[in-house]
């Protein structure tokens, strides 16, 4: 068989390429990857102020986010009534991630039977810079993880009938845990599928919207009958600003720049040569593929446009800056092209064939390292809390903070903006109750006049 018809439409996978690559042995590849990434912080992780409802399984104070984000399958979540540590449940989400990003490295070398693009494909998923912002949420999102990576680990074994069949499914209750894990879904079976056609192509975007339609309106019809809303309405803080008409679509448009703007910035730690490189490196594995693999190059664009096309619309409907680690999925459809690109030039063309898995391993291996740093930033946080947990432990009576959580230099470093992160992260630690003075200004002078240990200074 020639290199041309090995990439031609009608191509099917023999049985000894489909054993090529397992997902076991890329799972203890990824696994492994993201123990080294989370090392700094896995044993006492980051919670943000918004995860700790999860973190303590207390549904009333999520209750919100079912109206405002339509996140019900995290909600029912919140109804387990059993904590358990917060390492524990790091390790957990982590884990989750690192199964989806070994199912979908195996998936898209099913037809290769390259055990080591798998592995490399499945790391450079793992490191996706979105996916380190969004983990500060592990307590909320480990459902919503899980059928995702679930989804993905099926498609290692299932057909690609029985496998699609299951998107409507799936995708209705990812979407109501995250909004955009829904793509991630369609990532998987973009690249599983060996038989491309512009026919079959049609007929899976339709199908994956669809069930985006399906899972939309399956949110809007719970908030309806529970709230009394027919729709997701904002939270007041976000500060949204819907479009009734075209006008209003118009002044929203900046708010896309802004958000692509954020995106670019995080996806690469603010280091502005990487973004240069990332973006050449796209542009020529696109180019590779639109030469030596047309259809291929159509699916995994049409599944990465399709999702910002979504992000486009939500931004220009509602008003409000998409935060950079809802573009998780267009990291994964980043890392598909150019992994398979490199693929289709190591076998090819000679000249390429060490040129090209080096590249790879350079490309998964500094955001190894951006990811450890970007994890570490957090180790400061954690000690500075900690010390005042311990000073909170060692005095009897209700305490009182003073001080700005805003003038901490730990707290900028880990981008905590809110005081209840203290007070929260405080209750973790010690299972007990602060509260800040000027939050009731009387008892905290009461309690100073008893005794001054009773009032601690954040700064």
């Amino acid at each position: 068989m020639t290199h041309a018809a090995t990439y031609s439409t009608d191509y099917a996978p023999t049985e000894a390429e489909r054993e090529g690559v397992r997902l076991w042995p890329t799972f203890v590849v990824a696994l492994i990857g993201v123990l080294l990434i989370s090392l700094p912080t896995i044993a006492d992780p980051l919670i943000r102020h918004d995860d700790y409802p999860a973190f303590f399984a207390e549904p009333d104070a999520f209750w919100p986010k079912t109206l405002h984000e339509g996140r019900w399958v995290n909600y029912l979540w919140h109804l387990r009534e059993i904590v358990t540590p917060a390492w524990l449940n790091f390790a957990v989400y982590q884990a989750l991630w690192a199964l989806f990003a070994a199912a979908i490295g195996v998936v898209a070398m099913g037809r290769d039977g390259s055990p080591w693009f798998a592995a490399v494909l499945a790391l450079i998923v793992l490191v996706a810079p979105s996916a380190s912002l969004i983990a500060l949420w592990f307590n909320t999102l480990i459902p919503g993880l899980a059928l995702v990576a679930l989804y993905a680990a099926l498609g290692c074994t299932l057909s690609v009938r029985t496998h699609r069949a299951l998107l409507p499914l799936f995708v209705t209750l990812t979407f109501l845990a995250y909004t955009t894990y829904p793509l991630l879904l369609l990532a998987v079976c973009l690249a599983r599928t060996y038989r491309r056609s512009f026919l079959d192509l049609f007929g899976l975007l339709s199908l994956f919207t669809t069930s985006f339609v399906l899972a939309v309106l399956t949110a809007f019809a719970i908030n309806w009958q529970v709230h009394g809303v027919f729709g997701v309405p904002p939270a007041e803080w976000r500060e949204g600003t819907p479009a009734a008409d075209l006008n209003g679509l118009i002044t929203n448009i900046p708010l896309i720049l802004q958000s692509f703007a954020h995106f670019f910035d995080r996806s690469t730690f603010d280091f502005q040569p990487a973004l240069f490189f990332h973006i050449a490196l796209f542009g020529g594995a696109t180019l590779v593929l639109v030469k030596r693999a047309r259809l291929e190059a159509l699916y995994l664009h049409a599944g990465l446009w399709m999702g910002i096309a979504l992000i486009v619309v939500q931004v220009l409907k509602l008003g409000v800056i998409t935060p950079p680690r809802a573009f998780i999925f267009a990291w994964v459809f980043y890392a598909l092209i150019v992994v398979r690109a490199a693929i289709i030039l190591h076998r090819d063309a000679a000249d390429h064939r060490q040129i090209t898995p080096k590249l790879l391993l350079l490309v998964a291996a500094f955001h190894l390292q951006l990811t450890f740093m970007q994890f570490s930033t957090h180790r400061d946080w954690q000690s500075d809390t900690q010390a005042i947990a311990e000073r909170v432990s060692a005095v009897q009576g209700q305490i009182y903070l003073t001080g700005k959580v805003s003038e901490m230099d730990s707290a900028r470093k880990a981008f905590i903006q809110k005081e209840i992160a203290i007070l929260e992260r405080i209750r973790q630690l010690t299972g007990r109750t602060v509260m800040f003075c000027n939050s009731a200004p009387d008892a905290c002078e009461t309690a100073k006049g008893e005794n001054p240990e009773r009032v601690i200074s954040i700064n």
